[in-house]
Formats: C-alpha cells, structure tokens, sequence
C-alpha cells in the first residue's frame, strides 16, 4: 500500500470535509476561521441593510409620485387661472356695450311672481342638497338625525357656494356640526366625497339626457353641429351608465390618502343620481324664471347651457363660478338683450347665493348659542360642587 499517496489524498479532502460539514467555504479561505453566514451579527446586518436599501427604493418612488403630483397640481392650477382669466375678459368685453341705467332697470324688471317662484326653486334646490349628505350618511351606516343633516348640509353648501376653497370651508363647517354628533374627521371626510359623487351623478345623467334631446337648438345657441352635441351626450351617458354597471358587479372602493372608502351600490348610487339631477334642475330653473319674458328657450334645452356654465365655473375653482358662469351665459344667449340677461344673472346671485348665505350664518350663530345654552346647565352643578368642595 502506498501510504504517502494516501497522505497527500487525506491533505487534499480534509479542507473539502471541513467545508462540507460547515456548510460555507474552506476554512483556508476564512480568515477568521468561521462561516460568515452562521454569524448571526451579520446576518442581522445584511438584514437591516437589504430593509434600508427597500426603505431608500420606496421613499424614492413616493417621492417620485409626489413630484408628478405636484407638476400635475401646478397644470391644473394654472388652467383653472387661464380659465378665469379669459371669462374675466369675455365677460368684461360683453357687458362693456350696457348702462349702469340699463342693468338697474333690467334687475329691476322681474316680477313678484318671478322672484316668488325664484325662491321657491332654491327652496326646492337647497332641501335636495340636504339629501346628499342624508345618502352619504345611509352609504357610511351613520345615523345622525335629519335636523342635524338638514343644518349642516345647508349650512356648508351655502358657505362654501359663496367663499369658494369647498374642501376647506364646507369641511370646516360639516365638522363643526357633525363633531358633535361623535363623527371622526375621517368620516366627514368619506362623507364630503360621497356627496360630491351624488352631484356629479345628477350632473352627468342631466347634460348627457339634454344634449341628446335637444341637440339641434343647442347647436344655434353653442355654434356646434347637433351631430356633435348628440356624441357628446351619449359619451356622457355612457360614462354614467359605466359607473352604474361598474358598482352593480361587485364591492367597490377608492383610496383616499391612504384610507379605503366603499362606494354605494346600483341602488344607492341610483337614487343619488336622482337627487344630483333635481337639484340641478331645481337650480337652473331660479335663473330660468328670471330670464326676460318671450326668450322662446325650452327648459330642457336651457339646463344644458346652464350645466355647462356650471361646470366651467367648477373647473375654474372661482367662488360660485363668478364671472365663468355669467360669460357662458351670455354668450350662449347672446341672441337675447344683453341687459336682461345680466340683471338676470345678478338677481339669480341674490337669491340663490347671498340670500342662502345670510340665513346660513344666522342658523350657525343660532346653533352655536343653542349648544352653549345647553351645556351650560349641565358644567353649572360642577362648578358649584367645586366650589363647596372643602378641598385642602
């Protein structure tokens, strides 16, 4: 037997047992004699270095989002301003041929029975806007009496009709109220957005319906072709339509800054879709009613001007769509005496915005004294028993 052939294989296999039996690399290779993987110190360091360099990635990504975001807010921004801007010429440049004698004599034109029945439309108008937070109430499984909804949907769609920012100043006073009734500002936020699907609903099946039924004096009045309008509307329907179908399938939610909201079903969003829509109407016909006598206009064919007034008004984030909605108008009725349409316009402003914002600040300093009268009974035997509390 030839041992020293037999050495030099045991030389050569030892580092491979010792390897093998480590699980790692030769010992000869280690300067530390050890696996590093078996090293629990750097394992956990690997670890934590694999998280942070996770961390690093996704905080580049948001920040990534964030940027876009912003560059997205600043085009919208900036449209809305451009949009503004051009309504403020136009309208500057249609009302630059009329009289202060003329539009005082235009505003002053209307009849009791058309200011009366003006009135009674933003009544009319003003009870459906209660309606929509009542649906976002019954879609978040909230019970809040109706009084209470009554008031601060009143309240916040008045508030927020006249001083713009609606996100902040209708939320301000939704939650004043609602806080009280033990709503988080979490679910008053859920609730803002619910509602705001009942408007556009309303507004959608409203356009869509009018640029398809009246779509030939639509186009003498918008100077676009009635096969033009026809599409138009039956886009938007279709969109309406697509969102009914979407929420009739199955569960369906959005996520809003990181908190998911559930949206209401076909059968609720079928009755929020209702609401929107009479409200709408309800609004346009306040200015319908003013318009001077023998305008010759339909309603139906009038809610489509006025819905596109509106929602330029939207898209321009001007207090009440100011200058926006009274240069679509007249352009849209440039065929009527521009006068009159203006001194209807500025009466359509006193009843369905200032007028509602007066009675909303009443109601909110009488609500205010109300809860203040009430707690005030309750914190006066604290008080008393402090005061003959004969503390050391």
């Amino acid at each position: 037997m030839n041992f020293a052939s037999q050495d030099k294989n045991l030389a050569r296999a030892q580092p491979l047992r010792d390897a093998g039996a480590s699980g790692g690399p030769p010992r000869d290779e280690d300067p530390a004699g050890q696996d590093p993987g078996s090293d629990p110190g750097a394992a956990q360091a690997r670890q934590d270095a694999e998280m942070h360099q996770d961390a690093e990635m996704h905080q580049g990504a948001e920040a990534h989002h964030a940027r876009h975001r912003r560059r997205y807010a600043w085009l919208g921004t900036l449209a809305s301003v451009v949009l503004f801007l051009i309504s403020l010429g136009v309208l500057g440049k249609l009302v630059s041929t009329v009289t202060w004698a003329e539009l005082r004599t235009a505003f002053l034109a209307a009849t009791p029975n058309q200011i009366g029945l003006a009135i009674a439309l933003v009544v009319v108008s003003y009870l459906f806007l209660t309606c929509y937070d009542a649906l976002a109430l019954r879609q978040l499984k909230l019970k809040v009496p109706y009084r209470t909804t009554a008031l601060a949907s009143f309240t916040s769609y008045a508030v927020s009709f006249n001083l713009g920012f609606p996100l902040l100043t209708a939320g301000t006073v939704r939650y004043w109220i609602y806080s009280g009734q033990g709503l988080s500002p979490g679910r008053i936020a859920a609730l803002t957005i619910v509602a705001g699907f009942t408007f556009w609903l309303g507004m959608g099946a409203v356009l869509g319906i009018s640029l398809i039924r009246e779509a030939e004096p639509l186009s003498h009045l918008t100077y676009t072709s009635a096969l033009f309008n026809q599409g138009l509307g039956a886009a938007v329907l279709a969109a309406v339509l697509a969102y009914l179908v979407w929420v009739s399938l199955k569960r369906r939610s959005v996520k809003v800054r990181g908190w998911r909201l559930e949206l209401p079903g076909l059968k609720l969003s079928l009755s929020q879709m209702l609401v929107g829509a009479g409200d709408v109407c309800a609004a346009a016909g306040v200015l319908y009613v003013l318009l001077p006598a023998g305008h010759g206009l339909s309603f139906e064919t009038f809610v489509a001007i006025y819905v596109l007034a509106a929602m330029l008004g939207i898209a321009s984030h001007a207090p009440g769509g100011l200058g926006v909605f009274e240069a679509t108008v007249l352009l849209a009725l440039s065929g009527l005496p521009r006068e009159s349409v203006l001194g209807a316009l500025l009466l359509f402003r006193v009843c369905y915005y200032l007028i509602p914002f007066v009675v909303a600040l009443a109601a909110l300093g009488a609500y205010e004294i109300a809860k203040r009268a009430r707690l005030t009974p309750r914190e006066a035997p604290d008080d008393d028993a402090a005061e003959s509390d004969p503390t050391p």
